[in-house]
C-alpha cells in the first residue's frame, strides 16, 4: 500500500479524496467509491500500488489509439477496481472485483520498474494503463510512467475521463496520449448507466487537450440509448469545438454484463455516426469493432487520399511519409514514429 495523491485532511480523521470528480468524502476505515482507496487513520492509502491483475501486450490501435505511433505495440496493465459501474462493463469481473467480493484485492505484486523492463523487453514503444480506469491506480501509474519517459517509452491512459482537473494537470509529467470514453451526452445515461455525471468527462478532454496531451476519443453506440443523430451531432460539435483534429471512434455494442437487453449496434448506425462527425468538420471518424467494412482507415482531410489501410487492430498499409500524405503532403495530425 502506498499514501494516496490528490486527497484532504478533515475533521475525526476524514479524508476528501481529490483524485477523480466523485471527490469521495471517505471515514475512517472506509473505502471511496472506487473500493481501491481507503482511510486508514486519517491517511488514505491506495490498496492496489503495484497489485497487477493483468500484463498484455496489445496492439496501439486495440485501445483504440490510430494517431499514436500506428502499428507499434503497447504493454497493457491493469489493476481491480473502478469509479464507475457501468451496466455495460467488458471488464466487469475485474472493474467491479472489490465490490463484489467483499473488498478483496487481488493482483500480482510488481514494481515499477520491472513494469518498464518487461515493455522494453517486449519491444514495446508505449505503456498502456487499461482494461480499467487507470485514474484509481494513478500512484502506480505515475511512479510507472516516468521511469518509462526516462528511457523512451511513451505511456497512454485508456479512460473514462472521469479525473479532477488537478489530476490532469499532474499527469503531464509523464503522460502522453490518452482515449476518453464520452459515453454519451446526457446526464441521464451517465447517472443511469454509470453512476457518474457527464461535465467532469468534457472537461477532461478540452484540458487534456490543452495541456498538449495527444487526445482520441470513444464513443460506443448503443442502441436505444445514445444512438439518435441529435446526440451523436452534439458530441461531434462537441469535439470539433475543442479541435477538429481530435480522431472520433464510434464503435459498436455487443450485449454483456448488466446490460443484455439490447441488440449489437447495427453497421448502418455507425456508418451514420461517422457521416454526421464528418459533416460537423471533424478531420478523422472511425467506425470500431466492425472489421472490414472501411470505416478503419485514415484518409487525407485535404486530398481524401487512403493514408493508412487497416483491419481490425492490423495495420495492413502505412503511407505516411514523415507524418504527411504521400499525395499532396498534408500535415497528418498525431504522433508518428
Amino acid at each position: 500500500m502506498k499514501e494516496a495523491y490528490f486527497y484532504e485532511k478533515k475533521a475525526d480523521n476524514t479524508v476528501k479524496c481529490n483524485l477523480c470528480a466523485h471527490h469521495c468524502t471517505i471515514r475512517a476505515g472506509k473505502r471511496g467509491i472506487c473500493q481501491v482507496r481507503e482511510n486508514q487513520g486519517g491517511v488514505l492509502k491506495s490498496l492496489v500500488y503495484g497489485k497487477l491483475i493483468s500484463q498484455n501486450l496489445d496492439p496501439i490501435e486495440k485501445k483504440p489509439l490510430f494517431h499514436f505511433l500506428p502499428g507499434s505495440r503497447s504493454y497493457s496493465i491493469s489493476t481491480v477496481g473502478c469509479n464507475f459501474q457501468c451496466l455495460h462493463c467488458q471488464n466487469w469481473q475485474i472493474s467491479q472485483y472489490p465490490r463484489m467480493n467483499n473488498g478483496a484485492i487481488i493482483g500480482q505484486d510488481t514494481s515499477p520498474n520491472e513494469v518498464v523492463q518487461d515493455a522494453i523487453i517486449n519491444g514495446a514503444q508505449s505503456i498502456s494503463y487499461t482494461y480499467v480506469e487507470p485514474t484509481i491506480f494513478y500512484e502506480f501509474a505515475y511512479d510507472a510512467g516516468v521511469i518509462a519517459r526516462s528511457r523512451g517509452v511513451k505511456n497512454v491512459f485508456v479512460s473514462n475521463g472521469y479525473m479532477t482537473q488537478e489530476t490532469c494537470k499532474h499527469s503531464v509529467d509523464f503522460l502522453d496520449g490518452i482515449n476518453i470514453d464520452l459515453k454519451a451526452f446526457t446526464d441521464k445515461f451517465y447517472k443511469e448507466v454509470c453512476k457518474a455525471r457527464l461535465q467532469p468527462v468534457l472537461d477532461s478532454i478540452r484540458l487534456m487537450h490543452e495541456l498538449g496531451i495527444w487526445v482520441e476519443v470513444t464513443t460506443l453506440v448503443i442502441p436505444g440509448w445514445n444512438d439518435s443523430p441529435e446526440e451523436l451531432r452534439d458530441i461531434a460539435r462537441f469535439i470539433k469545438d475543442v479541435s477538429p483534429s481530435i480522431p472520433w471512434h464510434v464503435t459498436a455494442f455487443h450485449p454483456t454484463y448488466r446490460m443484455i437487453d439490447r441488440q449489437p449496434t447495427p453497421v448502418a448506425t455507425l456508418r451514420k455516426a461517422r457521416e454526421i462527425g464528418l459533416e460537423e468538420g471533424l478531420k478523422y471518424v472511425y467506425e470500431g469493432n466492425v472489421p472490414g467494412e472501411g470505416g478503419e482507415n485514415t484518409f487525407c482531410p485535404s486530398c481524401g487520399e487512403l493514408v493508412i489501410a487497416r483491419y481490425g487492430f492490423a495495420i495492413m498499409e502505412n503511407r505516411l511519409r514523415q507524418g504527411k500524405c504521400p499525395k499532396c503532403n498534408e500535415p497528418i495530425d498525431g504522433i508518428w514514429r
